[in-house]
Formats: C-alpha cells, structure tokens, sequence
C-alpha cells in the first residue's frame, strides 16, 4: 500500500516525462501510412492491426532510451496508473463500434481507431493537471473525422498522417513541460 496522499501520487504520477509511449505511437503511426500509401486494402488493414497493438512494445523499447520505467517495476504503486490504465481499458472498449463499423466500411479503420486510441489522453491530461491530453485527444478525433471526409480514396494515408501530426506537437508540448517540471523540481530544492 502506497503511505502517501492522493495529492503526493498525483504529483508523483505527473513529474514522469511520458515520451515513450507517444514517441512509439508516432513510429507506428507513421508505419501504418507507409503501409497504407504501398499496400493493398488487406495489408492495409492489417498494417492497423499489427501496428497500433505493437505500440506498447515499441513503448518498452523507446523507454530504454527515454529513461522511463513503464511497467513501474523500480517505483511505488500509484493510484493514478491504475486510473490511467482503467482509461486505456475503456479506450480499448470502444473496438465493439470500430469492429462493425470495419465489417461494413473497410476504409473506416484508421478513423475507428484513430479515434479510439486517442480517448486515453483525456484522463492523462486531467490527471497530470495539463491540456496536452485534451488537445491530443479532441484534435486528434476532428482532424481524423476531417481527414476521412476530404480524402475518401486516401484514408489508410491521410488519417495515419494526422495522427503522426498531433503526436509530433504533443512530443514538442511534453517535452517544454518537461524542462518547466524539472525547473520547478530545482527551484523547490
């Protein structure tokens, strides 16, 4: 059992750099438009597939880089990893709609789970008391729903593209804040 306050996990969970897993979902991202600009529809298809589950494994990889310890074996527990996990489980749920919607309109795949893999920053953002979640997640699902509408016969390219898009300017905004909570960290000793 963790022996600090809610308040202490929070700010705990917050001063971590969260690089990694953006950082591996922009290299996947990117792969899946490659796949989606040289591909048939059915290895494009399978392009998302393999792509968007291997993130986390890519997460791990870039995590050794990063400095991150993504499955949280040499810190405490938090509450707020498990909160941000119960955010990617529900994020996860959403399959149920992109699934059919796939079985009907095959192109609908990347918007499906463009989107769906977007909603997991929504709780990340409330939780590390930041708008780059927020602006992750809402900009990610307009520009993704935009980019299906105005490049029907492009999708498996144009939606892949955004998304590696927003995830370069959440890189950019993650890493400011970054540098401003280390500059915090320092001026508190």
């Amino acid at each position: 059992m963790n022996a600090l306050s809610l308040d202490q996990q929070r700010e705990e969970f917050a001063a971590r750099p969260f690089l990694a897993m953006p950082i591996a979902g922009m290299i996947a991202w990117a792969l899946i438009a490659v796949a989606g600009a040289t591909l048939s529809l059915n290895g494009q298809v399978w392009a998302v597939y393999i792509g968007t589950g291997f993130i986390f494994y890519l997460g791990l990889l870039v995590a050794k880089f990063t400095g991150e310890d993504l499955l949280g074996r040499h810190r405490p527990k938090n509450v707020f990893d498990r909160l941000f996990m119960n955010g990617v489980a529900g994020a996860l749920l959403v399959y149920a709609l992109a699934i059919p919607f796939f079985l009907e309109e095959p192109t609908s795949l990347p918007l499906t789970v463009g989107v769906l893999a977007g909603l997991m920053w929504m709780p990340f953002s409330w939780i590390i008391q930041h708008w780059v979640g927020i602006f992750h997640a809402v900009t990610r699902t307009v520009l993704c729903v935009a980019a299906y509408y105005a490049f029907p016969e492009a999708r498996f390219v144009a939606i892949p593209a955004v998304i590696v898009a927003i995830y370069a300017i959440t890189i950019l905004v993650l890493l400011r804040r970054r540098r401003e909570v280390s500059l915090v960290a320092t001026a508190a000793t």
